[in-house]
């Protein structure tokens, strides 16, 4: 199995699905798979969040987006953090 990689826009109560809170991936390997979300550290972090959810947490809504829909999510995360400093 070749490694895949699926992208989740973050919503939640502040946000919409025109401009999530953030950005997870999931990266699905032959041995298993990894979440990570891009955090304020401009870094892509594991993150449970994605878990939590499959388990009933609902604190958070993903929606799938594609990976060019991702990619402005980090870019607009990256300007807002250029902007704060």
């Amino acid at each position: 199995m070749a490694e895949t990689v699926t992208f989740y826009a973050i919503i939640d109560d502040s946000s919409s699905e025109d401009r999530p809170a953030g950005v997870l991936r999931r990266i699905q390997k032959n041995v298993g798979k990894i979440d990570e979300v891009f955090s304020g550290t401009l870094q892509w972090v594991p993150s449970p969040l994605l878990v939590q959810a499959e388990h009933g947490d609902i604190t958070n809504d993903f929606a799938e987006i594609s990976e060019a829909e991702a990619d402005q999510i980090v870019a607009r995360i990256r300007a807002s953090a250029a902007e704060e400093s």
